[in-house]
């Protein structure tokens, strides 16, 4: 019950497809770390899906970003994929953190 409110809770937030901060209290636990600093799109999400392939269900992949177009993507990305779920998305300054499970 709490994802699918934090899941609409996003969705009507970034409703107008501007700058998105999503922030809560504490950041998810991380399994692995994937630094595609630096890289554009679709880099970010190229690199995220080969990530996510070499995990196990359960397991957490923290991305760290500096594309802001990375929150709008991953976002998107997560929603249309089958087998994750995001949890978090941070933007601090100029880095974008993301945090997506793989639940299949």
């Amino acid at each position: 019950m709490i994802d699918t409110l934090l899941w609409l809770c996003r969705v009507l937030c970034d409703s107008s497809n501007t700058e998105h901060k999503t922030t809560m209290s504490s950041k998810p636990t991380a399994t692995e770390t994937l630094d595609v600093k630096g890289q554009s799109c679709p880099m970010p999400i190229v690199k995220t899906k080969q990530a996510i392939d070499d995990l196990e269900e359960g397991d957490v992949l923290e991305v760290v970003a500096t594309d802001s177009g990375s929150m709008s993507d991953i976002r998107g990305w997560a929603e249309g994929t089958d087998g994750v779920e995001l949890l978090e998305q941070v933007e601090e300054g100029d880095l974008y953190t993301h945090y997506v499970e793989k639940t299949a």
